[in-house]
């Protein structure tokens, strides 16, 4: 049996560059440099879904954590989860190592120790508009939403994993 029983958990855009708001992919499909040396270990990679892909599709605005930190996106996140945490409570149940779960630091959703704030309201063709906006914007400690949802769901099924970061500002640092 060639299983190396070993499973990172990925945010979805790790494997799928192309399900970043445009134009904030770091590369064309795959993050090669942060997965590279997991993949030639053996290790097997668990995507998980991106959950502003399937919450307000491929031409979405970019926004912040505050914006989607509301209870329907908050049950949203729930759904998505729930496949990828039967996946993990079985890998787990069979004796496999969750080496980690690797999300994007800096994603209002899949930041781990960082994630981007500053909505400050209205409508981007008022005075000020887009700049604004863009100017209000900053990293600030702390998960996205997508993740802390995870966490919690982990917790409740007892599920340890440790959560690993890729900066999004130097997607090459994963960990």
């Amino acid at each position: 049996m060639k299983r190396s029983g070993r499973i990172l958990v990925v945010c979805h855009c790790l494997l799928n560059a192309n399900a970043k708001v445009y134009p904030l992919a770091g590369t064309a499909g795959v993050y090669e440099d942060v997965l590279k040396g997991h993949i030639e270990a053996g290790v097997g990679l668990l995507q998980l879904p991106c959950p502003e892909l399937s919450y307000l599709g491929i031409n979405r605005w970019g926004m912040s954590r505050e914006q989607y930190d509301h209870p329907n996106f908050r049950l949203h996140c729930e759904w998505l989860l729930e496949s990828t945490l039967n996946q993990m409570e079985a890998f787990a149940q069979a004796g496999f190592e969750i080496l980690g779960i690797m999300g994007m630091d800096g994603s209002p959703n899949c930041g781990v120790n960082r994630t981007c704030l500053g909505y400050t309201g209205g409508e981007i063709g008022a005075p000020g508009g887009v700049a604004q906006q863009v100017d209000a914007l900053r990293m600030s400690d702390g998960p996205g939403v997508f993740m802390e949802v995870f966490r919690a769901a982990l917790e409740k099924r007892g599920i340890r994993a440790r959560f690993l970061a890729v900066d999004e500002a130097i997607p090459s640092s994963g960990v």
